[in-house]
């Protein structure tokens, strides 16, 4: 692991190997204990950042790699995966789809891109153009695409183990009374914060009614729960919950036809996603988009609140620009950044460029970790320890053997 911070004078502190065991006089083994500086400022800034009165999350596709299938391999597509699919199942050819060369010419894709956003944009952008022929065939490409895309990223089977969404919430969602409920903000469209909340007995106010059928309604991110029956002066309120804001929508979310509202369907096959394509800023501020967007872009203006931002690459300006904007506006805002590749690409995006040229001329309040998610997970300060719910829940399904 590596950072970046205001100490490391515009330096990355790398985290060095552990020591190789030494014998001393005695013949023993043992290693010499000196603390890594790496190490340490990692540990300052997480502890920091948790440790803050309003904590918010942000998560991208780097959270979701850490999902394997049996043989090892990552369930989670990456855009990579995903033009694969896309171009294998147009390459097979077949008389309700037309020819992968005939989409690439259609949509004027550049010879040798292989961005499956960019191909779905330029495929959007013909559609409307297009005529007769031409247009009923990247019409009908769209629709795959999005189809293909639509079963790739609901890759989560009901029995998941899910150890480190789980371990991260255990750690980050248990705060105290006196300091507001986690906000968790993703960009995935996948229900692993879902699942690992369910099997660790933690309540996701997601913006839907506790009724059935479940409603999107933004009003029900402003309620909490308390304990009924509770004597106490100041009310009880469970440990165990936390917000969960999902920016690009859910793999179960769909519309009602008949009533236009937002409702939860597991299995649907017409989720409500905004798909990887240029769209994506205008698309964001239709509902439930512009009320998820609106919340994070409140949230990070909080005084005394901080940002940790985990696996997301900073490739969607509507969501990059606020952090921007907040960075510039809120100087009580502080920023943790963490990514495998996030050294490299602080070369590269414009937007990690911005915060590395903050944190170079001494921004105290910025800083940059090169870690994935399981790196990262078991160094965050565990500040409360394990409720007695939580030890029941382990205890129950221990003993039913899941």
């Amino acid at each position: 692991m590596k950072i970046k911070s205001y100490i490391s004078n515009g330096e990355w502190l790398e985290e060095a190997q552990p020591p190789a065991l030494e014998r001393d006089e005695r013949g023993e083994e043992n290693a010499e204990d000196r603390p890594d500086p790496a190490r340490q400022e990692i540990d300052r800034v997480l502890s920091d950042v948790i440790r803050s009165k309003s904590l918010i999350v942000l998560t991208g596709l780097g959270t979701s790699l850490c999902v394997k299938d049996n043989a090892g391999n990552t369930k989670a597509p990456t855009m990579g995966v995903l033009w694969e699919a896309v171009r294998d199942y147009f390459s097979a050819g077949g008389e309700d789809r037309p020819t992968w060369q005939e989409v690439i010419q259609i949509s004027r894709q550049p010879e040798g891109n292989e961005n499956i956003e960019e191909l779905l944009s330029r495929a959007k952008i013909a559609e409307s153009f297009e005529t007769g022929s031409a247009q009923d065939k990247i019409g009908r490409f769209i629709a795959g695409a999005e189809n293909i895309i639509r079963r790739k990223v609901d890759f989560l089977e009901p029995n998941e183990e899910l150890p480190i969404h789980q371990s991260f919430l255990r750690r980050l969602a248990r705060r105290s009374v006196k300091r507001e409920r986690l906000k968790l903000f993703t960009t995935n469209y996948d229900r692993c914060f879902e699942h690992a909340a369910q099997r660790t007995g933690f309540v996701v106010m997601d913006g839907f009614t506790l009724s059935q059928p479940s409603i999107f309604d933004p009003m029900h991110f402003a309620y909490d729960i308390v304990r009924k029956g509770s004597e106490a002066d100041a009310p009880d309120y469970i440990e165990n919950l936390f917000q969960l804001f999902k920016i690009h929508g859910s793999v179960d979310w769909e519309i009602d036809e008949a009533s236009k509202k937002i409702r939860k369907s597991p299995g649907t096959d017409k989720p409500l996603l905004i798909y990887p394509r240029s769209t994506k800023y205008e698309l964001a501020f239709a509902q439930p988009y512009l009320e998820m967007l609106s919340s994070f872009q409140s949230a990070i203006r909080q005084r005394d609140a901080a940002l940790l931002i985990v696996g997301f690459g900073f490739n969607d300006n509507h969501i990059a620009e606020p952090i921007l904007a907040a960075i510039e506006a809120n100087l009580s805002l502080k920023v943790v950044v963490v990514s495998p590749n996030v050294r490299e690409h602080s070369g590269t995006n414009t937007h990690l460029s911005r915060i590395a040229s903050l944190i170079d001329q001494g921004d105290a309040r910025l800083s940059m970790v090169g870690a994935s998610f399981e790196e990262i997970v078991p160094i965050v300060p565990d500040l409360t320890a394990m409720t007695d719910l939580e030890r029941h829940i382990e205890r129950v399904r221990a003993m039913r053997g899941g």
